[in-house]
This record gives C-alpha cells, sequence and structure tokens, in this order.
C-alpha cells in the first residue's frame, strides 16, 4: 500500500483549501510586476502569499513559526506544494514586496466576495481601535517638552544677555538682536558669540561663565536635534524613538478603560457583514481626524463611495458631517450630544447648543426668553487638517438682576455665547436621520457588525501588538490580518 497524499489528509471544508482558492482566483499582476526576474530560481509571490495569509489566518504572526510550519504542518506543506521557503524569504517578502501592493489585492479579495454574494459595498460600518507599536514604550520624545525646552533657553539667552549689558553695555550697543527665540544653531551661536566678546577680558561671576559655557557646548547641538525632531513629528505631539511612525496614545487595558500611554497606531476598519471592506492606519489617536482620509481609501479602492456610511459619536464633527454631504455619502454619524438626548427626558435649556436661534432676526434667545445680539466678533478654528470652523458671538442685554443668572453662567459680564450655525445644521440632519426607522435599525447593527469584528482580531486571534516596525510595514500587517479575518469567516 501507497502512503496516504496529503490531499488525502485534509478535509474538503478545510479553511487552508479556502486560503487556497481564493487567492488563485485573484488577480495578482501588481505584485508579480515587482518581481524583475532573472538570477536564480525564486518561489512564486502566490506560494508566499498564501502562506502568510494562512498563517495569519492561524494565529501564526511569526516569519521563524511558519518556517518551521513548512516543515511540519500538512497545511502549510499542501499549501506551499512541499516548498520550504526560510524565516528571511518570508519576512523579506511581507516587508518589502507586498510594500503598496497589498491593499489592491486585498481589494480583489472583497470584490470576489461581493460577486459571490456574502457582503456588499454600498452600506458600511466604521469604527477604529488602537493596536500597540513594536516600540519600547520608555523612549519617547515629546512635543511639549521640546517647546518648554526652547522657551527656557530664550529665557536663559535674555538673562545672558542683561547680564553682559550690565558689565559691557557700550560694546553691546546697537547689537541686540530682534528675538532671542532659538530659531537656528547659527542664531543663538551669533548671539553667545557676541556676549563672549563684549565679555572678554573682564571680571565675569563663576556661575554666569559656567552658564555661558554651557550654553557654547550644548545648545546650538541641542537645536539641530529639536529641528529633526519636530520634522518626524510633523503634527503629533509625540513619537517613539524606536518606531519614530508610532504615537504614543491612550490605551484602553481593561473592562474600566484603565490604560497608560503607550506607542500605538489608530487602525479605521470598515465592515459589511462582519467582513472587512475597508482598512486605514493613523498615526492621531482621535477617531474624528481620520474619516477623511478612510473615506478616499475606500474610494480609491474601489473607484466609488459607499452610499451610507454607519458610525458611532467618535466620527460626529462638523469637518466630518461635511465630508460625508459633499461626497454624497448618506451618513448614520451619532453627535457628541446624541446618546444624552436620547436618555434624558428634558434638554437643558442653559446648554448652548439647546438655546432658541431665530435666522431672520439673526437673534439667540436667552433661559428667560431675552434675545441675545451678535457681537459682529466672528472666530475661526482651524483643525489639524485644516478645515475652518466658524463661530458666530451673541451676547445677553442685561444679566443683572435675573432670577436665573445663577443657573445661567458663570462669566462676569453679560453672557456670550459663541454659535456654530453650519454646525447646528448638520447636527440637526443628522438627529433626523438617526431617529427614523432605517437609522434605528443601523444603529442596532452598527456594534454587532464592526465590534464584532475588532472582538475577533484582538481576543480570539489574540493580536494586540504588531510584529513591524514602521507605517509601511505596520499597514502591510494590518492587511494581512484583515485578509485572514475574511477568509476565515468564509470558510466558517
Amino acid at each position: 500500500m501507497l502512503p496516504p497524499s496529503l490531499e488525502e489528509l485534509i478535509e474538503e471544508n478545510h479553511p487552508v483549501r479556502v486560503v487556497h482558492q481564493v487567492i488563485e482566483g485573484i488577480n495578482i499582476d501588481p505584485l508579480l510586476k515587482k518581481f524583475k526576474g532573472g538570477g536564480t530560481s525564486s518561489y512564486h509571490p502566490r506560494m508566499l502569499l498564501k502562506v502568510l495569509v494562512y498563517g495569519y489566518l492561524n494565529n501564526t504572526y511569526s516569519s521563524r513559526r511558519m518556517e518551521a510550519g513548512l516543515k511540519e504542518n500538512i497545511h502549510l506543506m499542501w499549501l506551499a506544494g512541499m516548498n520550504k521557503p526560510d524565516h528571511n524569504t518570508i519576512n523579506r517578502f511581507r516587508s518589502d514586496r507586498l510594500k503598496d501592493v497589498l491593499k489592491t489585492v486585498f481589494g480583489k479579495v472583497v470584490e470576489l466576495l461581493v460577486e459571490a454574494g456574502h457582503l456588499s459595498l454600498k452600506e458600511v460600518y466604521t469604527d477604529g481601535t488602537k493596536l500597540e507599536a513594536q516600540a519600547n514604550r520608555y523612549t519617547f520624545v515629546w512635543g511639549r517638552a521640546i517647546k518648554t525646552s526652547k522657551a527656557r533657553m530664550e529665557e536663559q539667552l535674555k538673562e545672558l544677555w542683561a547680564y553682559a549689558e550690565r558689565i559691557a553695555k557700550e560694546e553691546l550697543r546697537d547689537e541686540k538682536p530682534e528675538s532671542f527665540a532659538p530659531v537656528s544653531a547659527k542664531q543663538v551661536t551669533r548671539v553667545i558669540d557676541k556676549i563672549d566678546k563684549a565679555l572678554e577680558g573682564r571680571k565675569v561671576s563663576k556661575k554666569k561663565r559656567q552658564q555661558l559655557n554651557y550654553a557654547r557646548k550644548n545648545w546650538p547641538e541641542n537645536l539641530k536635534r529639536y529641528r529633526q525632531q519636530e520634522d518626524i513629528l510633523g503634527k503629533r505631539n509625540s513619537y517613539s524613538k524606536t518606531d519614530a511612525d508610532a504615537t504614543f496614545m491612550r490605551m484602553k487595558e481593561d473592562h474600566m478603560r484603565n490604560g497608560q500611554l503607550k506607542p500605538a497606531y489608530n487602525v479605521q476598519l470598515s465592515s459589511h457583514n462582519q467582513f472587512v471592506v475597508n482598512y486605514s492606519l493613523h498615526q492621531n489617536p482621535t477617531d474624528t481626524t481620520t474619516l477623511k482620509a478612510h473615506v478616499e481609501s475606500f474610494r480609491s479602492l474601489y473607484k466609488k463611495y459607499p452610499g451610507v456610511l454607519v458610525a458611532d459619536a467618535g466620527y460626529g464633527s462638523e469637518e466630518n458631517y461635511k465630508v460625508l454631504a459633499d461626497r454624497a455619502i448618506e451618513g448614520y454619524v451619532k453627535h457628541n450630544q446624541f446618546d444624552q438626548q436620547q436618555r434624558s427626558k428634558q434638554a437643558d435649556p442653559f446648554k448652548t447648543d439647546n438655546l432658541l436661534y431665530d435666522k431672520k432676526k439673526d437673534v439667540v434667545y436667552c433661559p428667560s426668553g431675552k434675545p441675545m445680539k451678535p457681537t459682529g466678533e466672528v472666530s475661526t478654528r482651524i483643525t489639524i487638517n485644516g478645515f475652518r470652523q466658524k463661530l458666530t458671538k451673541y451676547q445677553a442685554i442685561k444679566c443683572k438682576g435675573c432670577p436665573l443668572r445663577k443657573q445661567c453662567h458663570d462669566q462676569k459680564g453679560d453672557r456670550i455665547v459663541g454659535i456654530n450655525h453650519r454646525l447646528r445644521k448638520l447636527k440637526q440632519q443628522a438627529h433626523q436621520r438617526l431617529t427614523t426607522e432605517r437609522g434605528i435599525t443601523y444603529r442596532k447593527k452598527r456594534g454587532a457588525d464592526i465590534e464584532t469584528v475588532f472582538a475577533n482580531i484582538k481576543h480570539n486571534k489574540n493580536f494586540k501588538r504588531f510584529m513591524l516596525k514602521g507605517l509601511h510595514k505596520v499597514e502591510i500587517e494590518t492587511g494581512l490580518l484583515v485578509l485572514a479575518h475574511n477568509l476565515a469567516k468564509l470558510a466558517a
């Protein structure tokens, strides 16, 4: 008798067969173009992709464990056709070859699932989660610390100049710089040299001499380092020295949401029927600022926007409402006060958002029913994405003697409020959609759809920390993770 073949040992409905069938059935030309050809014989990209996807499906994220599995696991041996690439080959393929092409492959798989009727791209549920980076938690750079150090440097430079002026006023006449703010290493060096020259041959206190020597030796180099760190930071407020793309974020550690700051990435996912249809990586910890890029990522992948997008209150901002409206996406997105309004029977009449506004007269009515007239002042706030928000100021005529004064506000004079008229209108529209029968259905389905995906990734797959470093590599790992999630669900 002949020994059984691997084909006979693998069940017909095993997930490894699903991975094989799906990866075999999609076009991977973008990936094949990354291989120039020539040289020694190489492993086929399709086979390596199957191995990686099945590894992530099977909770095997280490390239060394995949290498071992290719020699010991009959499913991997069958999938790889008895090929045995080592861990370096697997890791190079994952880190280098899949860059800029994996998302296209992911899109092809999703389109295959759409054709099979498993999901739709017309309605998506969006949410985000934070996953810890493969970085040291205790080696960090803070933008605020850089600003504090530069401010302290400026103050000490002023003190040294003032001291030098007291001793050598004539030498420093007409030499005072316009600003002591440490803009560059050359500027600081120039100021220190002027102070040095003025104090040359004069009796200087030991403490001031030490300060001057320290400034000359350290400040120029410190400023060069600060400039480099600020370039890495960009619009962020922190980064890790061992993964400069990772930002420190507040992580939810337990059911009480107690946590600590750790280097992490903000992973945004969109799903339908618990299949992931889009993913994007962000360095900003707040979900509010990620929606525009996430929606554009969807369009880049499928050449169209979703018809309906459902999300929680973390995305309820003026900018996001406008992003959805401008792209003709029907948004079912809560605003920050929606849940509170649903729970409470009566709205708080003293809150600015609840004050009545008369558009014809352009007045706001205070809780006592008196008109608050516009002051003529309009303030503008610019978000991290460059979006402009306008607040029109209104002031009460006479608060003194009003019986509601103590409950209404604690400002010194007459109450002044800032009204964002466009946001008010967008919130009202969102509220109307959310409270319709269709909106209620979407709200009920949102948690069961997208939250289930995160639960599976973090708890069932025990994936809470990335294996790779750098934004591009982490994005590849996220792509493999959600691709494996989709195929596992298809096989279930």
